[in-house]
């Protein structure tokens, strides 16, 4: 999941990036500012994957504030002005999206930066977003114990309380960083909350789960690493 904020100006400019970000699956949109200042304060004590920013802005030029972002993060400038275009590029931005730009050229600009964050080594998930009876709701991985299976659905065990959602394991799994490990055909579990591993299960917090004789070898193996 990609997790992205917006800077601009006027409002209707942040309206139309909003519902563009609803519907791309693996963008999550944390914020919009109408100030710039406060968006750099938001990124100081926020993890940022993208930036939609605009160049013509009044305190501080689009360009300006890219020149003051960790080099990691990436940037797709948002204008009315092509003219702008060749500065944004020297400053190793994404991309470009004139206004107004399309769903589909957003979308474009959102596989790119996918494309890219995938290719980093080592960068593993935070949380990701699934979907319940009462819409999408954000899945934290340093609180998600264990999932499990049964029929269509998947539940996933939280500390605090439990959700579910109409998924496979596999689809779960895909969406897991590397410290979730398969128990069992019905389980997957948060390595990292185990507090004690047994011959045939495996202990976090109040619940245990089953190891299967078929995944007995690489549950060890990984606790054993």
């Amino acid at each position: 999941m990609i997790k992205a904020i917006a800077i601009d100006d006027e409002n209707m400019a942040l309206e139309v990036i909003k519902a563009h970000a609803s519907k791309v699956p693996f963008l999550h949109l944390e914020q919009v500012f109408l100030d710039a200042i406060e968006a750099l304060e938001y990124i100081k004590d926020n993890e940022i994957d993208l930036i939609f920013l605009d160049i013509n802005m009044p305190d501080i030029s689009g360009i300006d504030f890219a020149e003051l972002l960790p080099k990691e993060t990436l940037v797709v400038f948002t204008t009315a002005y092509s003219d702008f275009a060749v500065k944004g590029f020297e400053l190793d931005a994404l991309d470009y999206l004139l206004k107004p730009f399309n769903l589909s050229r957003f979308i474009k600009a959102c596989q790119k930066a996918q494309e890219w964050l995938e290719l980093q080594p080592g960068k593993e998930p935070e949380f990701t977003f699934i979907k319940t009876g009462e819409g999408q709701i954000k899945l934290n991985f340093s609180q998600l114990l264990f999932c499990e299976a049964s029929g269509n659905y998947v539940t996933f065990q939280l500390e605090e309380e439990k959700v579910m959602s109409r998924m496979t394991l596999a689809e779960v799994e895909n969406l897991l960083p590397s410290f979730f490990i398969r128990t069992h055909r019905s389980f997957l579990a948060n390595s990292q909350k185990v507090s004690k591993v047994e011959k045939h299960q495996l202990h976090l917090n109040q619940h245990s789960i089953p190891i299967s004789l078929s995944y007995m070898d690489q549950v060890m193996a990984h606790f054993n690493s």
